[in-house]
């Protein structure tokens, strides 16, 4: 299995983007985690493609987009424009996600479905051969600086188990309350990559943070 950190920008400094790019370009971290939100789906709002266009421009990693939205087929599309190289959908707000799924990946994107902590593994049963990804919740989305849900790890075991079932190579990530306390155990239950906020944003030294959470 991979380890991969993908760092979310929601925790980042938005005064000093540049700053905060710099350091991650400069990691160990492979990945870029961008939370969008629309203020329907979440209760919040973030961002949208200026930022994602202007992150783009600045690092050549993989820019790891986690859609927080209703409808997110009227603007796959744009995310593939803007340079998106993973675009995570959630279940939630997918009437055909089986269509969704094969959207995202003719457009060149490898494709992600987020599952929310209420949501079961059933929901994703018939496509989770054609996903790239699946992103399980471990908070409830919307908010940074969440505590952790521990029944994830079991779910994420699971959902490991479904995996190899189906013989697939899709990817498991996890995001909500990652820490130097619990990536051990996440690992060892199946993730593939943690998505961590504040965990490294927040830290004394974030690149040291995301080289210990790669090595625990």
């Amino acid at each position: 299995m991979s380890r991969i950190i993908s760092p979310s920008f929601l925790s980042a400094d938005f005064s000093d983007l540049d700053k905060d790019i710099e350091m991650l370009n400069g990691s160990k971290a492979e990945w870029f985690h961008l939370d969008i939100m629309d203020g329907v789906f979440v209760p919040n709002i973030s961002f949208g493609f200026p930022v994602i266009e202007a992150i783009r421009k600045k690092t050549d990693k993989v820019l790891d987009a986690h859609l927080m939205i209703i409808e997110p087929d009227r603007y796959i599309e744009r995310f593939a424009q803007a340079g998106v190289n993973y675009l995570t959908v959630h279940a939630e707000a997918c009437v055909h996600l089986h269509r969704t799924v094969q959207n995202i990946r003719a457009l060149g994107m490898k494709c992600g479905v987020a599952l929310n902590p209420h949501t079961p593994l059933s929901a994703i049963e018939e496509v989770v051969h054609l996903a790239d990804m699946v992103l399980i919740m471990s908070v409830n989305p919307g908010f940074a600086a969440q505590s952790f849900i521990p029944e994830s790890v079991d779910k994420v075991r699971r959902l490991r188990r479904m995996i190899r079932e189906r013989n697939t190579e899709t990817l498991i990530q996890i995001d909500g309350g990652v820490s130097l306390a619990n990536a051990a155990t996440l690992f060892d239950a199946g993730c593939d990559v943690l998505v961590a906020g504040n965990a490294v944003f927040k830290s004394e030294n974030p690149r040291q943070t995301i080289e210990k959470l790669l090595l625990a």
